[in-house]
């Protein structure tokens, strides 16, 4: 039965149901035992399951990651918790060197069951130095798969598929979405870990979006509703690997792509999916894609200047207004930057 529950109360449901079930199931990372981490994700966790397996590591991101690795090589399947994903920049000599490269350099003799999760995003007013998001750094690496839930029954299902992988895997959790509520259902078939979801139907235009910025692309496709534009908002759930045959079908129906990201413009996630759909739609597209993106410059800490930085539900309804007016008879060529 489907009951309301934030996404940080998911994720918890999720160790917790892991943790019970399988032994070689640790924590560690800063902050996550007696204070129960720093957005209630580990919460009731040390409690119930003690120091040994809820550590609390010293401010060293690169020492407790690299830790996990060498857990993960013995048969732990440890989670790893990095307070924020700007402090994970100090953890990439484990993540990109040891985790992602052992089970190939190895021939699969050792495979790598390891999760980091790591909350991201623009929050609000915590400044350039924490407001990052990474996933062009992060889907960049061969080895690593990356998934990106954006509603706590994704963030259940998908936190649970990790911790049950042999493979290491990143789990990006944006910070605004901690508190956000949704229907969870323990009792429902998750699908894969790496299969996009359709959030919205739609004929004129699709929408592709992730994290946080798909809950916003489906407020837009409600309002654009309400205009007679009818958008189909296709939700990742994962950059690494991304389901193209989903964006694929979609694009199939409705001849027009937007893509909608909170990270920076510039050789972002964001490209390579227009690269990749142009690649296998070219035919089937009746106007260039676009796409709406962070502005390329660290985030401001006024919290005007910050909202104005990333894409806002206003942004992606102008878009989308522009995109499903265009046709190829008469095309126009528009960007935000």
């Amino acid at each position: 039965m489907a009951e309301e529950l934030l996404l940080w109360q998911a994720l918890n449901r999720a160790l917790d149901l892991e943790m019970a079930r399988d032994e070689s199931v640790f924590i560690l990372g800063e902050d996550v035992g007696l204070y129960g981490g720093s957005y209630r994700v580990t919460e009731g966790l040390y409690a119930r399951y003690g120091e040994w397996r809820v550590r609390d590591t010293p401010i060293s991101e690169g020492g407790f990651t690299g830790l996990g690795v060498g857990a993960a090589l013995t048969g732990m399947r440890p989670v790893v918790e990095i307070m924020t994903i700007n402090f994970a920049l100090l953890a990439l000599d484990a993540i990109i060197n040891m985790a992602a490269k052992i089970p190939f350099m190895s021939g699969g003799q050792f495979p790598m069951p390891l999760v980091v999760r790591m909350p991201g995003g623009v929050a609000r007013q915590l400044a350039a130095q924490h407001s990052q998001r990474l996933e062009h750094t992060l889907m960049n690496v061969p080895g690593l798969r990356l998934i990106v839930p954006a509603t706590p029954q994704d963030a259940y299902w998908q936190l649970r598929q990790a911790i049950a992988s042999d493979d290491p895997i990143i789990v990006l959790e944006h910070e605004l979405l901690y508190f956000s509520k949704g229907e969870m259902d323990v009792a429902a078939e998750p699908p894969p870990m790496h299969a996009a979801r359709l959030r919205h139907r739609g004929t004129d235009l699709t929408i592709v979006a992730w994290s946080r910025m798909a809950n916003l692309a489906c407020d837009a496709a409600i309002a654009l509703n309400e205009e007679g534009i009818s958008a189909e908002v296709i939700d990742l759930r994962s950059l690494g690997p991304i389901d193209w045959e989903t964006c694929v079908a979609s694009l199939r129906k409705t001849h027009r792509l937007l893509v909608v990201e909170e990270d920076c413009r510039f050789a972002g996630a964001g490209a390579e999916i227009i690269a990749t759909l142009n690649e296998r739609c070219f035919f089937d597209l009746d106007a260039p894609p676009e796409r709406i993106a962070g502005l390329d410059m660290p985030t401001p800490f006024n919290d005007e200047l910050e909202a104005a930085s990333i894409p806002r539900r206003e942004d992606i309804i102008a878009a989308s207004r522009k995109l499903a007016a265009r046709s190829r008879a008469h095309p126009t060529a528009t960007t935000m930057e």
